[in-house]
């Protein structure tokens, strides 16, 4: 996967974790607001579920699975440029991106890989030596 495609799926799928907080934000508003969902002492005493409370878990819910999607592009974005930075001769950006993401502290790396990191899949130009010409 190159790194255009990478930093693409990255920040799409950032994209659609905030627009999906915001749903599922709005989803409870709207429920709270129109009486679906009771809370008392910072508890959530009632859920009452009737006819004009379906919009509103449907807002709640597309909200949660734009959060899912989001969340698994985010897992695809980090296996590619993990893969593409076991490409360099380097590996410091490899080893940063692997063990800092198996330890779920990926997020400041990969910002800082789509931003300024290198790509693996550029192919770089080796100087060919060429033989000396044959003496005729």
């Amino acid at each position: 996967m190159s790194k255009p495609t990478i930093t693409k799926l990255f920040f799409g799928s950032l994209f659609t974790i905030v627009g999906g907080l915001f749903l599922a934000a709005v989803g409870f508003v709207l429920a709270f607001g129109g009486g679906t969902v009771s809370v008392s002492a910072g508890e959530v005493t009632n859920v009452e579920i009737s006819s004009g409370s379906t919009p509103m878990l449907l807002v709640g819910a597309v909200g949660v699975v734009a959060i899912v999607v989001g969340a698994f592009g985010q897992l695809v974005a980090w296996l590619g440029a993990v893969i593409n930075t076991a490409r360099l001769d380097d590996k410091t950006w490899f080893i940063l991106l692997l063990v800092l993401g198996l330890l779920s502290f990926g997020f400041v790396p990969m910002l800082v890989y789509v931003i300024a990191g290198p790509d693996g899949t550029l192919v770089t130009a080796t100087p060919r030596s060429d033989p000396a010409p044959a003496a005729t």
